[in-house]
């Protein structure tokens, strides 16, 4: 028999909830961003109720990582091409507590800025020993490390001479599937930050929480250079979120 969760219990539920500051995350329409043209809905949403299901699960634990989800560097026979880096920093609520038992997935292209995705049409070359995925769980301080190397810049066709700057996906996860949080980080160093339209859409005063911070305290000597990036869910110092069309940009 299926279960239905009752109008009280779902208030229940959402009763912590908070709509997020508008200072903080993009429009859905920017007219720098070219795509958000066809992307932006046209009407308002329609909400739908969610039941027990979508809710509660699946849930998301320890026993779905492999060993090597968080070394990307690791996930095949050889070495992958490019600058190993370090990226690490902690899941924080809106109050900076941490977050633990935190699913976090990247994703990225490899260090000639091309994705293992049939629609990457860009003639960067394919790396055999760099897949570009990967996932960690925060611990109980809410930390979060992943091992790989620095992605490429890739030409898109937003504009005349486009091209994004290097950066790395983030997804987070709660403890249902349904609760999920998509965002970008980006490397302190790069010129082409300040001619991405897609970061240009973020809010001023937000745009900085998306730029990762060079740390030589994460940086290994002989090995690798290490950035950190903390991610905070909710509040006026919230990480900027993307919406779902965004993501394979």
């Amino acid at each position: 028999m299926k279960q239905v969760v009752r109008h009280t219990d779902r208030s229940a539920l959402l009763a912590g909830y908070a709509a997020p500051p508008p200072e903080v995350h993009p429009p859905l329409l920017h007219a720098g961003y070219g795509s958000t043209r066809t992307r932006a809905p046209l009407r308002p949403p329609v909400p739908l109720p969610q039941g027990l299901t979508e809710l509660t699960g699946p849930l998301l634990g320890e026993d779905r990582l492999g060993e090597f989800d968080h070394d990307l560097t690791r996930q095949h026979d050889g070495e992958p091409v490019g600058q190993r880096i370090l990226v690490q920093g902690r899941v924080l609520d809106g109050a900076g507590r941490p977050v633990p038992r935190t699913l976090v997935e990247i994703w990225q292209a490899n260090a000639s800025g091309r994705y293992v995705h049939a629609g990457d049409r860009w003639p960067g070359a394919l790396d055999p020993n760099f897949t570009g995925l990967g996932r960690a769980l925060t611990d109980d301080d809410g930390a979060y490390r992943f091992v790989t190397v620095r992605p490429g810049a890739y030409p898109w066709g937003n504009h005349e001479n486009a091209w994004r700057p290097a950066h790395i996906h983030f997804s987070l996860f709660g403890r249902a599937f349904t609760q999920r949080l998509v965002t970008q980080m980006y490397f302190p160093d790069d010129p082409l930050l300040e001619i991405d339209p897609i970061l240009d859409a973020v809010p001023a005063q937000a745009r900085r929480r998306l730029v990762s911070a060079y740390d030589h305290g994460i940086t290994q000597p002989q090995w690798a250079l290490g950035y950190r990036f903390d991610i905070v869910l909710r509040g006026p110092e919230a990480t900027p979120w993307e919406t779902a069309e965004e993501h394979e940009s």
